[in-house]
């Protein structure tokens, strides 16, 4: 039977498990459980974060579950994910002409926009994940990334309450934020505002058809948390992790993929710490193989020790 506990008058669930809200399919329990779904408000989702803030509760938020692994110890604290998906269009000022919820899945996002003729969010089309981590990520592929086209974030802090980032406020760079550099992780992104011009329809959308084959046919199918390591400067962890060999290395239910050594894929047996095991096995044969530290491109989440 499912518990239940209640904050700021709303009912989280207790004792839930992680793995079936990430995109590897693992994980351990939750304490606390909140979904915000689409047919939440924002009012209601930052009232219960900020009463989970106010009472010292630790609070991960997480949206479409890829780029991180959760412990099989589970997380000591709350929980929410943030599908609470709302897409905006309009002609505003500084050539912003879209916005969108923190929740709003990015593939979603991204054929939205091509549906009203807006370019710029081509290369989105197979990413996973939702506009928040994205944001919080600089996430990208193809060439582009989230840093090309955001205009401005606004940002619920658990010290400051909603503010407002620019782009440059964001601190841009391959894979980082200002927000991603924050250990504390003690904020949520509420809205994303883009400027995304407009673009031929036609060429859009066999942008979108080349990327999606380009990605299904260089990408494994199956539960992976997308790319593990971050490129180091001038080269591909890929090619680092092939060269080393590791193509098919497995530790348990979990393996380097065969189709792109970036990639981990759960046999749907894999446990977490199986997964952190061939993420650091994969580490240590790189440097001692190539001399290059590998830096992880993904999250850890509740207890490594």
């Amino acid at each position: 039977m499912t518990k239940f506990a209640t904050i700021a008058g709303i009912q989280l669930e207790q004792n839930v498990n992680l793995a079936k809200y990430t995109a590897a399919r693992m994980g351990g329990d939750a304490d606390l459980f909140y979904m915000a779904k689409t047919d939440s408000t924002t009012e209601q989702l930052a009232e219960v974060i900020q009463t989970a803030w106010q009472a010292d509760i630790p609070v991960r938020v997480i949206g479409g579950g890829a780029n991180i692994l959760i412990s099989d110890k589970g997380f000591r604290g709350l929980v929410i994910v943030n599908r609470l998906a709302n897409i905006q269009f309009g002609d505003w000022h500084d050539g912003r002409t879209v916005s969108a919820t923190g929740g709003t899945g990015i593939l979603r996002f991204a054929r939205a926009c091509a549906s009203h003729n807006l370019t710029g969010m081509e290369w989105a089309v197979g990413v996973p994940g939702t506009i928040g981590g994205a944001v919080v990520n600089n996430a990208g592929a193809h060439g582009g990334d989230m840093s090309d086209s955001v205009a401005d974030v606004v940002v619920l802090d658990a010290d400051n309450g909603a503010q407002l980032y620019t782009n440059a406020d964001l601190d841009y760079d391959y894979r980082h934020s200002i927000l991603k550099s924050r250990d504390d992780k003690r904020f949520i992104v509420l809205l994303a505002t883009f400027t995304l011009p407009y673009g031929n329809p036609d060429t859009i959308l066999q942008k979108m058809d080349k990327y999606n084959a380009y990605r299904k046919q260089t990408q494994p199918a199956g539960a992976s948390l997308g790319s593990i390591f971050k490129n180091p400067e001038g080269d591909y962890a890929g090619r680092l992790i092939e060269s080393s060999d590791l193509k098919g290395y497995r530790i348990g239910g979990v393996k380097v993929s065969e189709v792109h050594a970036n990639f981990f894929v759960n046999d749907a047996s894999a446990t977490a710490s199986e997964y952190y095991g061939l993420i650091q096995h994969v580490q240590q044969t790189v440097f001692d193989k190539h001399g290059v530290s590998l830096e992880l491109e993904i999250e850890l989440i509740g207890d490594w020790a």
